[in-house]
């Protein structure tokens, strides 16, 4: 039989990448990780781990276990939350990490409206705004329990070993500009940009540490040119009102756009690029109750957004 504590240093492990950071993580020292890794490796009769130089990486022995640690260790913490609000009389709280657009947009529509009864099984919410790249990182160290995480047809993301997600939809990227940069370039309303058309153009570009700077990056470089900026910001509502003064042209997905948007034209791409928006969980903690709640009022918010933004 595995011991479950033993499990959870593996995982930990697997998170921090070395035996001093797991230990920290852990409040452990560093000679009682080892210990309980060996001892692991002596309950399963497998190396989990090896030498690589000066480190120790997992064997694929040890990321296979990994993973189903993950699904123990997350059921583990859904039943000792869900146990802990019964005993205090309380509901279950689900952590939330999203990127902002989807913070802004989809997240306030998990509260009810504020004159509506309050349905006493309906969970409470604790959300942090992020970026994909760390909402990943916070699910895998345990410290939310849904990360709201988005990737480009152009870029894509793997999903992270150990979680499961939840695909809640798929959303164009739009070219915004000016009204009459649009009318020089000759796109009438809601015609079909062709990016080559702007290679001389001055760009509004995401912030550079941003997968969405890398998507805008991609796209111009299929389209045979080098994006040349005028400016920089991870605000895509500070690129939207830079367009609308005639500083430049911007790639903006839907979801990021403000509503109502600023004097703009939008204009979907003749080569199309898309952003897909998802709902990451731990393996295995998808079927709690407040988790699938969450998960489901998520789905809602994006259907009804889709509707309401559909003159896009």
């Amino acid at each position: 039989m595995l011991e479950v504590r033993r499990l959870r240093v593996l995982a930990e492990f697997a998170a921090q990448g070395t035996v001093t950071a797991t230990a920290r993580a852990l409040h452990l020292t560093g000679p009682a990780v080892s210990q309980q890794l060996a001892a692991l490796e002596k309950e399963t009769g497998l190396t989990l781990l090896q030498k690589r130089g000066r480190t120790l990486r997992l064997t694929s022995a040890g990321q296979r276990l990994v993973d189903h640690a993950h699904v123990v260790l997350g059921n583990l913490a859904a039943a000792e939350s869900e146990l802990a609000a019964l005993q205090r009389g309380e509901r279950g709280t689900v952590r939330i990490a999203a990127f902002a657009s989807a913070a802004r947009t989809l997240i306030p529509r998990l509260w009810p409206e504020p004159h509506a009864p309050q349905d006493p099984r309906t969970p409470s919410l604790h959300v942090i705004e992020c970026d994909p790249d760390n909402a990943e990182l916070a699910l895998r160290q345990h410290h939310i329990d849904i990360a709201v995480t988005h990737s480009y047809s152009l870029l894509p993301r793997p999903l992270p070993a150990g979680c499961e997600q939840r695909s809640l939809g798929h959303e164009p990227v739009y070219l915004v500009l000016h009204p009459a940069d649009a009318t020089n370039h000759g796109l009438d309303p809601g015609a079909a940009a062709d990016l080559a058309r702007f290679a001389d153009t001055p760009w509004l570009l995401p912030g550079p540490d941003t997968a969405c700077h890398e998507m805008t990056q991609r796209a111009c470089g299929a389209a045979g040119f080098v994006p040349r900026p005028v400016a920089v910001a991870s605000d895509f509502t500070v690129l939207a009102a830079l367009a609308a003064r005639r500083a430049g042209v911007a790639l903006i997905p839907r979801l990021a756009l403000p509503i109502p948007a600023p004097d703009v034209s939008i204009h979907p791409l003749k080569t199309p690029v898309h952003r897909s928006i998802h709902a990451l969980y731990r393996g295995g903690t998808g079927q709690h109750p407040d988790t699938r709640h969450v998960l489901d009022g998520l789905t809602a918010a994006t259907s009804t957004y889709e509707r309401e933004s559909s003159t896009y």
